[in-house]
């Protein structure tokens, strides 16, 4: 097991269950890079210059050697089962430790596409890189990845039977309440604080992004638009993040943003747990910022300062028609379950100015997760998510997300090159 990871250690004690601290971060702290897993990757890089080209023939063939003997040595601890589910994209099977039988995993094959370069997508690679730098609770475990002899990749991932939250308050026969709802959401702010304490932004938090494990704890999943925080004065694509959970600051086209996206997506997710309903669908990227407007008011230069300098504001901006946010009464009619604090940290994160949104820490000492009720203890905790099928049409519908935004264009570094992941 690759023991470089940024892992969870022992909490010190304080006020609020926060996550285990991360590794320190500043001057003389250095993030640890973990080694490779080993993997093998169809070459399909169309560059006249190979690597066999650089170094002798026999060195080059005994390194294939051994790098194909420690796929195989990876491969091997696992056997795999049934398969649960398929897409265009990617295949997902039952699988088990070949040692531990009753220790389960999901093994998540992504074919091969010729469109991207080395046969897979960037999104994919992504994913690779970060689960393997961070290990929390509630964060999806990435236990190994190999090659198959087919050449496709595989990600061996944390068993998670039960669905997804989104699967979970969809279904009419799940009851829940005001403790559960918390249970969730400070299991969500711990993995999002642990991402931010560690400079990883999420960039795509949405309900069926969040799994359900056998121990009714929940696990951030898809670091596929994942990336490190960007050098200040460094512009990132705005074109992440679901639509329905898309801060207004990115839908008004910024480049320069910071971990408030996530938390504006975590509040989101936060309130359709509340009214078991989307709350701010839409159709089009304008249409979506028609929804947002109608609860939370037209920004002004007044109220979130030079908003009118981003480049997508004045296509939507009417004058005569700016919106008032809904009034506290509205929130206390659709959001009670939450109580007065809660409600209170709701609006903290879905602040329209992101300079005046709560923060991962801030979000975790908000005094609505130390009054009561308590949290339900997560044992306690429906589980009702959609089941193991669901789980794998989640990771199906990952894989398919990612070949949807390349078609789309979105500006992602393409190349099989970590340290050129920058947007």
């Amino acid at each position: 097991m690759n023991t470089n990871k940024i892992q969870h250690v022992s909490s010190p004690a304080l006020r609020l269950p926060l996550s285990p601290r991360p590794n320190p971060s500043g001057a003389g702290a250095k993030l640890e890079v973990p080694e490779a897993k080993p993997l093998t990757i169809l070459r399909a890089s169309k560059s006249s210059v190979t690597i066999e080209d650089t170094i002798p023939q026999d060195v080059f063939e005994q390194a294939v050697d051994q790098s194909e003997a420690l796929n195989d040595q990876v491969r091997e601890q696992f056997v795999v089962g049934g398969r649960l589910g398929e897409g265009t994209y990617a295949i997902v099977y039952a699988g088990y430790y070949r040692q531990n039988p009753e220790h389960r995993v999901a093994i998540k094959k992504i074919k091969l596409n010729a469109e991207f370069k080395d046969g897979i997508a960037m999104d994919a690679i992504r994913e690779i890189k970060f689960l393997q730098e961070l290990e929390h609770p509630n964060i999806i475990k990435l236990h190994a990845v190999f090659s198959t002899k087919d050449q496709n990749l595989s990600l061996v991932l944390e068993h998670l039977p039960y669905g997804d939250l989104e699967a979970l308050w969809k279904n009419k026969d799940v009851a829940y309440g005001a403790a559960d709802i918390k249970a969730w959401a400070i299991m969500l702010a711990n993995a999002v604080w642990f991402c931010h304490a560690n400079h990883v932004l999420h960039r795509d938090i949405k309900g069926n992004n969040i799994l359900i494990g056998p121990d009714g704890g929940i696990k951030l999943a898809d670091f596929g638009l994942a990336r490190g925080f960007a050098d200040p004065g460094r512009p990132m694509t705005n074109q992440v993040i679901t639509r329905f959970y898309r801060p207004p600051e990115l839908l008004y086209g910024a480049r320069y943003y910071s971990g408030a996206v996530d938390i504006w997506s975590m509040g989101i997710v936060i309130s359709e747990l509340c009214i078991r309903n989307f709350l701010v669908p839409s159709n089009t990227d304008i249409e979506q910022i028609t929804a947002i407007e109608d609860i939370f008011g037209t920004p002004t230069d007044a109220d979130w300062p030079f908003v009118s300098t981003l480049p997508l504001y004045k296509m939507t901006f009417d004058p005569a028609n700016i919106k008032r946010p809904r009034p506290h009464s509205w929130w206390l009619q659709t959001m009670g379950i939450l109580g007065s604090d809660g409600i209170d940290l709701l609006r903290g994160m879905l602040t329209m100015n992101p300079l005046l949104r709560l923060d991962s820490q801030r979000v975790l000492y908000h005094p609505y997760f130390a009054n009561a009720p308590r949290p339900t203890m997560k044992e306690m905790l429906p589980r009702a998510g959609g089941g193991l099928k669901q789980t794998a049409e989640d990771h199906v519908r990952m894989e398919s997300e990612r070949v949807e935004r390349f078609e789309r264009g979105d500006k992602v570094a393409r190349k099989l090159d970590f340290g050129a992941m920058r947007n």
